[in-house]
């Protein structure tokens, strides 16, 4: 079973057609408040220990808070009333998060998402430069690609991941679903979606993120790689729970 990314925004949701899905991964400036627009400016750099002091943690944060989607569309597959919700948080460099993919992924979509029981919501948690332009690359594609193009960085990491940034290798991953060399260029002078980017990092750091994969499942976070032992075991006692409160 095929599914169609669709995107969250304010505590709704709807269904992305694939005509609605036409357009770019990129937004329009006047959308969003002001931001730095110098040329020093980028979002990927790390932490300083005065910006780790300074940060907000909120302690225990409600499902309403951890679902509270950023400043772009939130990327999702399975039904939005689904009794379970996975959020993962993923940096495009992260081995773990390629092992997921390549290992636990393709079962959980199998047993959990096409069948109904899991809502999987995936945002991005840049860490590093390289990771950064992977990221902007990835909302460069047409939204109905997203996941398709996350699976090929994952699955071809070994050919762009570097420690340097090389846009080049990240170009010859995006152009498989189509994005063109004028749009991924443009994507990466579109300081908007850089910025918007680095808020959905931020976000997650206030909710206590602090690396990657780090994953909610139905608003308790697990801070380690999971299984797909540890998938079922969560998302069925998840699952069980759900059945009682409605009982």
């Amino acid at each position: 079973m095929s599914l169609i990314p669709f995107v969250i925004t304010s505590g709704c949701s709807k269904m992305r057609s694939h005509n609605d899905s036409a357009q770019l991964g990129t937004y329009s400036r006047n959308r969003y408040s002001t931001l730095p627009l110098n040329d020093k400016f980028n979002p990927f750099s790390e932490d300083k220990g005065t910006d780790i002091k300074r940060r907000h943690v909120i302690e225990n944060p409600t499902i309403a808070q951890i679902m509270q989607p950023g400043p772009l569309p939130e990327m999702s597959l399975g039904r939005s009333d689904a009794p379970v919700k996975i959020i993962k948080y993923a940096s495009m460099t992260c081995a773990y998060c390629r092992q997921f993919q390549i290992e636990t992924f393709p079962i959980l979509e199998q047993e959990y998402i096409t069948t109904g029981k899991v809502l999987y919501i995936l945002r991005e948690f840049p860490i590093g430069f390289q990771s950064g332009a992977a990221t902007i690359a990835l909302r460069c594609a047409k939204p109905n690609k997203y996941f398709a193009l996350y699976d090929k960085f994952m699955k071809q990491q070994s050919t762009w991941v570097s420690r340097q940034v090389r846009r080049e290798p990240i170009f010859q991953i995006v152009s498989q679903v189509g994005v063109t060399r004028d749009e991924f260029d443009a994507c990466f002078e579109d300081k908007i979606l850089s910025y918007n980017l680095n808020q959905i990092k931020e976000r997650g750091r206030t909710l206590g993120i602090i690396g990657t994969p780090n994953y909610f499942i139905n608003g308790r976070l697990y801070k380690r790689r999971l299984t797909i032992r540890d998938i079922r075991e969560l998302v069925n006692k998840a699952l069980a729970d759900s059945d009682s409160t409605v009982r």
